[in-house]
């Protein structure tokens, strides 16, 4: 790509998009959470780098390249987020590893974020009379905060937070108590659903399903292949699902064929996975509108299209909890408790948890960046506690899949990218003869 060309576009971006430019603030009192302040000290070359391709520049080499990238931690005083040019790929070609935190957006969000740096075509676009009219948001050149103005900032937070609290939680009473009166019988039946919704939602756990997948380290794996979307949309057809339910019931096989591997079975594993919030005046928001769910799924049914109904109805039923909503205060009051109860409590949530998958829609078409065409963009998602995180990216007929696995949990992870490639294939294979194969084919 052009790096002028890139280095520009991007240099916009960050100006009408303020996340790009921020850092996060620490509150000294511990009484409010971080909050998003603009780096004063912004610096476009930090965060965008340039290496050449290690090895002969295959995708592997670029892999091991991404690996480190990805274990290191960020720099607290910067905005989130980094971009490295890997230069000297095979045939030509070069390689982008955009690092982001989560805490800045999730993977639908990103895209959004993003969109403004991707082009149509490879030639530059001319400008825009409608951009060009919206002026950038303008760099301040004010000095960070002292520690007077954050402790006075984090008590207005904290007695803003305890009065939105207290008039949500009247108005909640008043309505509770005017909906009982009327429909007393539905508005008892609709409060027993959501505690036993946030119930199940929050129900601890003790250790991961996986008897294979124990431990839990720093290390990570990077892992990455590429199918055809429309063959994996008519899998999903099979069963009245959809891609994301040929992709979760392809990976639960691929899993089962692991365990199988390493002389263990396995009939349940408890996968998370995130849901999009975005609906209604959310719908085109960025940033983080997800809520996480954690959910035994079975991966030891061995008939591929029978796995894919079980997975297909148990997800459903998830995505229906009507807790999820409300899952940001749900947290918000586990935030309350004392740091060694809520630091065990999602702790208990998230390592106890085997796998993560997540599916995010790209563009649908090619597009550019720098005048460079973009060939294929590969997801690696956190795996936030869990023994591998496996992220689909659908982009211009493709779905590109990124495995991220850590080390100390996947002590064999080329065997697990063999294993997630067979299970997904084994699902195509499935749209290919529009019927379930035999119990040899599985």
């Amino acid at each position: 790509p052009d790096m002028d060309r890139f280095r520009a576009k991007l240099e916009h971006t960050t100006r009408i998009i303020p996340r790009l430019r921020q850092r996060v603030a620490e509150d000294p009192l511990g009484v409010a959470p971080p909050r998003w302040e603009e780096d004063p000290y912004f610096d476009l070359a930090y965060h965008v780098r340039r290496a050449g391709a290690p090895g002969k520049g295959t995708l592997r080499d670029l892999l091991d390249l991404a690996e480190p990238i990805a274990m290191q931690s960020f720099d607290a005083d910067r905005p989130l987020w980094e971009f490295t040019l890997v230069e000297g790929l095979e045939g030509g070609q070069a390689g982008g590893v955009l690092k982001v935190h989560h805490a800045m957006s999730d993977g639908v969000g990103l895209v959004r974020m993003t969109a403004s740096l991707i082009e149509r075509s490879r030639e530059a676009e001319p400008a825009d009379p409608r951009a060009a009219a919206v002026e950038p948001e303008p760099i301040s050149d004010a000095e960070p905060w002292s520690p007077l103005d954050e402790t006075i900032d984090a008590l207005r937070y904290q007695a803003t937070r305890r009065l939105d609290q207290g008039m949500t939680a009247a108005s909640a009473v008043v309505q509770g108590l005017s909906n009982l009166v009327r429909h007393p019988r539905t508005s008892m039946k609709n409060a027993a659903e959501l505690a036993g919704s946030a119930g199940r939602l929050l129900a601890p756990a003790s250790e991961p399903m996986s008897p294979v997948m124990t431990e839990r380290g720093l290390t990570r794996r990077l892992h990455a292949f590429t199918r055809p979307l429309d063959r994996l949309k008519r899998a999903g057809k099979l069963v009245d699902g959809t891609v994301n339910d040929a992709f979760v019931a392809g990976i639960a096989g691929g899993l089962r064929r692991y365990h199988e591997a390493c002389g263990r079975s396995v009939t349940e594993l408890r996968m998370s996975m995130p849901v999009n919030l975005r609906h209604g005046e959310n719908a085109r928001k960025a940033g983080n509108q997800f809520a996480p769910v954690r959910f035994p799924i079975p991966v030891g049914l061995r008939d591929p299209l029978e796995r894919m109904r079980a997975i297909r109805d148990r997800v459903a039923k998830e995505r229906a909890e009507p807790s999820l909503p409300a899952l940001d205060v749900i947290a918000g009051a586990l935030n309350q408790l004392p740091s060694a109860a809520a630091t065990g409590a999602f702790g208990s949530m998230l390592k106890t948890v085997d796998f993560v998958t997540s599916n995010v829609p790209g563009p649908r078409f090619p597009v550019y960046v720098g005048g460079a065409k973009i060939l294929a963009m590969i997801p690696f998602g956190p795996a936030s506690g869990a023994a591998l995180n496996v992220t689909l990216f659908s982009y211009d007929g493709d779905v590109h899949v990124g495995i991220n696995c850590d080390a100390d949990a996947v002590t064999d992870p080329d065997r697990m990218a063999e294993c997630l490639e067979a299970g997904l294939d084994e699902m195509l294979a499935l749209a290919d003869r529009g019927a379930a194969p035999t119990e040899t084919d599985a």
